[in-house]
């Protein structure tokens, strides 16, 4: 048989997570178990198991119920490969050497077991909006995959006051200060407008990444509007 179907032939690499392309990651875990974004498998080969993740404890569980929108995971191991993709976007890896990030929960696709999470609340926001905004702590050493609805930016948050829609931060090094910004002026420009323009600030050494897009629209979750993507909660 001809084709033109040999530049799709599986990626070979030594690392457990690898992009097979810029929208699809491939996971070996041969040699590690990972929590991933249900419903993100599209395909496995091999002897894999799949699991409810869970809530990971009481604490979380409290958090889960307070920011009124989760996230479900699922925990993958076994001896075979799984593929993982979230609507077609663009994934971007991230290992964690003893050290930290912020994600915003929507953009979140998988991390290794190597890594704890916990939900964090963005400072300043308290008394601004009902309930505030929330985002996923990760700390460890492993990899993080994310997703990005079209090819981000990074900027270097030391260099000059940064600002940013909640929605299209998608993730930050846990060195960065963050706060709330509110300008009545800009409310018209800066993102979909809901009265008055809210933004993410960040200050100090570090760095954000920020996607061209405010997020694809999620299916209904049961809460939590004015927060969008950044309401963030694990387990089920």
């Amino acid at each position: 048989m001809q084709s033109t179907l040999g530049e799709f032939q599986e990626t070979q690499s030594e690392q457990p997570f690898a992009l097979q392309n810029p929208k699809l990651l491939k996971v070996s875990l041969n040699q590690i178990t990972i929590q991933a974004r249900a419903g993100s498998m599209v395909a496995y080969q091999g002897d894999v198991a799949f699991e409810h993740a869970g809530s990971g404890g009481l604490g979380r569980m409290v958090k889960k119920a307070m920011t009124g929108e989760g996230i479900t995971l699922m925990k993958m191991s076994g001896t075979g490969e799984v593929f993982l993709a979230d609507t077609a976007q663009d994934i971007h890896l991230i290992y964690l050497e003893n050290d930290a990030i912020t994600v915003n929960g929507t953009n979140l696709l998988a991390f290794d077991s190597g890594i704890d999470w916990d939900i964090k609340r963005v400072e300043g926001v308290s008394g601004m909006m009902g309930g505030g905004l929330f985002n996923t702590a990760l700390h460890g050493t492993g990899w993080v995959a994310i997703v990005s609805d079209g090819p981000p930016v990074l900027l270097n948050t030391g260099e000059a006051p940064t600002f940013a829609d909640p929605q299209a931060a998608i993730t930050w090094a846990s060195s960065v200060q963050t706060g709330i910004k509110t300008d009545i002026k800009l409310k018209n420009f800066i993102g979909r407008g809901s009265g008055e323009s809210v933004q993410m600030s960040f200050s100090g050494q570090g760095w954000v990444l920020v996607q061209p897009s405010e997020g694809r629209v999620q299916a209904a979750t049961g809460g939590g509007g004015g927060a969008g993507g950044l309401l963030s909660n694990l387990g089920g």
